[in-house]
């Protein structure tokens, strides 16, 4: 009896044969409603630009975008006194974008409305690539090489120092030693880094000019 009753409270077994296994997928490989719409929205979106676009079209024009072989070169905002820095990427010569120094101590990567405008100022087409010259009583402007255009303001600047060279000054009775002109004015301008300015004013101060000023001071 009590082998009878034994047997009786033995707890039956739960197994399937093969044949008769859980035929749900394991919980890790079910998908849920969620990301059933997520993929359901995914697959028609992408489906209706298939129909739109040329795919083709658009990876080559993608790869034309890409800045491959492009040097970039750290210059300064030429618009007004604050010198913010900017990046200009070159490829062969030409100017494809600018932005933004991000490195630089006074704008952190920021452009203003005129500094974003940089790309279009430079690229321009009416903008002068070589200098001009209107001789005196003319009304046109002719093309000249970089080497004229040295060599007439060098001439100038002789000319014009010789000319109006003080050397000395009276103070009281006393005769002072000046050695200055001034006839000839310096401007510097923002697109200038603190060590060009620093070779402009050593430069400035050894032709003897007085009158060194800066754009910001206009």
């Amino acid at each position: 009896m009590g082998e009878k009753l034994g047997y009786q409270n033995k707890p039956e077994s739960k197994s399937l044969p093969n044949d008769r296994a859980d035929p749900r997928p394991p919980k890790s490989a079910q998908v849920t409603r969620r990301e059933w719409v997520n993929i359901t929205v995914g697959g028609a979106a992408g489906l209706a630009l298939s129909g739109l676009l040329d795919i083709s079209t658009v990876r080559a024009a993608a790869q034309k975008l890409k800045l491959a072989n492009v040097n970039e070169f750290t210059t300064s905002c030429n618009f007004c006194s604050c010198g913010c820095g900017m990046v200009a990427s070159v490829r062969e010569g030409k100017l494809i974008a600018m932005e933004g120094d991000y490195d630089h101590i006074v704008n952190r990567g920021s452009l203003c409305v005129k500094g974003i405008s940089m790309f279009a100022t430079h690229t321009s087409p009416n903008r002068l690539t070589t200098p001009r010259y209107r001789a005196p009583g003319s009304d046109h402007w002719e093309d000249i090489s970089w080497d004229d255009a040295i060599g007439r303001i060098v001439q100038k600047i002789r000319k014009t120092r010789d000319a109006t060279w003080i050397s000395a000054e009276t103070a009281g009775d006393k005769e002072v030693p000046v050695n200055r002109t001034d006839a000839i004015g310096f401007l510097g301008g923002a697109q200038n880094t603190n060590e060009e300015c620093y070779l402009f004013q050593k430069a400035a101060r050894l032709l003897g000019l007085a009158y060194v000023e800066h754009q910001a001071r206009l």
